[in-house]
């Protein structure tokens, strides 16, 4: 997709609050002035009558709850077609997009990214007239912001692009890397932990490279509520570019365990997401989180089938292919690695997902992993140091062989789970999640605690 435009206002100390157009958009009864913001637009893609615009606010003075931003379209021809990340109203020729629960607070520095699709008649010309709070953006700010990441010092800053080469996952100077970060758990279930503070916390303290974003399709998820889920994802993939990490949309299906089951949806779902983040340089697709009680002729013929929906849209993107028993190379179903390496899937730039779970899965798992790492790109897009039921105690033996062998075979991975879940997985001790501390050995688990001591050691990222 094509930039078309952009624009960049600041805004001038906020004396307070005023009412907006809209009877969905006005801030919250706690609102707080703003000492000073600064908001990008930039319409990312256009077509006849039509257009998408993303927007990004960020806050320059003291920490501001709740909030309001107010722009007018120049073109009474322009309407608001639909937007995410706020809950957005058009009165006349002035949009309002007003903070929702995950992003009410903007800490100092801190920046939210929302979006829009809109309509017009005429010319597009650029919007005028931003206000935050009431208080027009005139080009003043009360506190500059913090100085930004040099975009060579973050992960997709380093790698870039990244592509499949031979059997290695490689950065856009056609090096191999391996990824090392944490998979969120179901949003449906435990949206409060991901928002600002927890993206900045993994980024920044825990030194991630990957946050995956694993959007359950049933058990409450998806199938439920199509457009909400579809935002979500669509938000935390925002969160981590922000802040220059790898985002994998995880279409994490479970039960029942035939991704055929879900393949109208998963091509709704991917036609979607691949559009709206074609032009970005940090999203993998993993498009079967755990196929199970299936053959691997099935998980392939789904893959044949949602692969070009992605690439009609994002062709440059690594797709990551679910494996037979649970993502296990079939290992669990008593078979093994040969199964794809003789009947691979017939599409370029891919992997092939591997998961497992330290207590349960031990020699015969790495031994599989050892072999086929020769032979197919692998990604461990999912691992526990527990139990296959996400509890029990923390294997830190059978965890360290596991790591010290991805380590060893530049085979990127993802821990389960980024999250407070009252689960030996977890990485957060319970109630964590209701604060803004990610990072302390107070709020870390023993399996959070290993994990974020991996994690958070150089990464050493090859650049010539």
């Amino acid at each position: 997709m094509k930039r078309i435009l952009a624009v960049l206002a600041t805004c001038a100390t906020a004396l307070g609050l005023t009412a907006v157009a809209g009877p969905q958009a006005v801030a919250g009864p706690q609102a707080t002035a703003a000492a000073g913001c600064k908001v990008d637009y930039t319409v990312t893609s256009q077509w006849q009558g039509g257009y998408q615009a993303a927007v990004k606010v960020t806050n320059l003075g003291a920490p501001v709850s709740g909030w309001t931003l107010a722009f007018a379209l120049p073109d009474a021809g322009q309407k608001l077609v639909q937007g995410w990340n706020a809950t957005w109203a058009q009165s006349g020729s002035t949009l309002t997009a007003a903070n929702v629960d995950w992003n009410r607070t903007l800490a100092t520095g801190g920046a939210t990214d929302l979006g829009f699709v809109g309509s017009f008649t005429g010319a597009n010309p650029k919007p005028t007239a931003f206000t935050l709070n009431g208080v027009a953006c005139t080009g003043s700010a009360g506190e500059e912001p913090p100085p930004p990441v040099p975009g060579g010092s973050t992960p997709v800053g380093v790698n870039g692009q990244l592509h499949v080469c031979g059997v290695h996952l490689c950065n856009q100077y056609n090096r191999p890397i391996q990824l090392r970060g944490m998979s969120t758990h179901g949003l449906q279930w435990f949206a409060k932990c991901y928002n600002a503070a927890s993206a900045d916390a993994l980024a920044k303290d825990w030194k991630s490279d990957l946050l995956r974003i694993a959007m359950y399709v049933q058990e409450g998820g998806y199938e439920t509520d199509p457009a909400g889920f579809t935002s979500r994802v669509n938000s935390l993939v925002d969160l981590a570019e922000a802040r220059g990490m790898y985002a994998m949309i995880d279409f994490h299906t479970l039960t029942p365990g035939d991704p055929n089951h879900n393949l109208d949806r998963a091509k709704t779902f991917f036609a979607s997401v691949a559009a709206r983040n074609a032009a970005k340089k940090n999203v993998i697709y993993e498009i079967a989180n755990e196929p199970n009680g299936v053959s691997w002729a099935a998980i392939k013929n789904y893959a044949e089938q949602v692969i070009p929906v992605i690439r009609a849209a994002d062709p440059d993107a690594v797709v990551i292919v679910g494996t037979r028993g649970w993502s296990s190379l079939g290992v669990s179903d008593g078979s093994n690695e040969s199964e794809v390496v003789n009947n691979p899937v017939n599409a370029a730039n891919i992997m092939y997902a591997f998961h497992f779970y330290a207590a349960s899965h031990k020699d015969e798992y790495r031994a599989a992993v050892s072999r086929a790492a020769s032979r197919l790109p692998l990604f461990v897009t999912e691992f526990g140091t527990v139990t296959y039921t996400g509890g029990g105690a923390v294997d830190r033996a059978s965890t360290t062989a596991w790591l010290d062998l991805l380590d060893q075979l530049k085979i990127g991975y993802a821990n389960w789970t980024y999250s407070d879940a009252n689960e030996g997985s977890a990485a957060f001790k319970p109630g964590t999640c209701n604060g803004t501390d990610y990072s302390s050995g107070g709020v870390l688990t023993e399996s959070g605690a290993l994990l974020k001591s991996r994690i958070s050691t150089p990464d050493a990222f090859p650049t010539g």
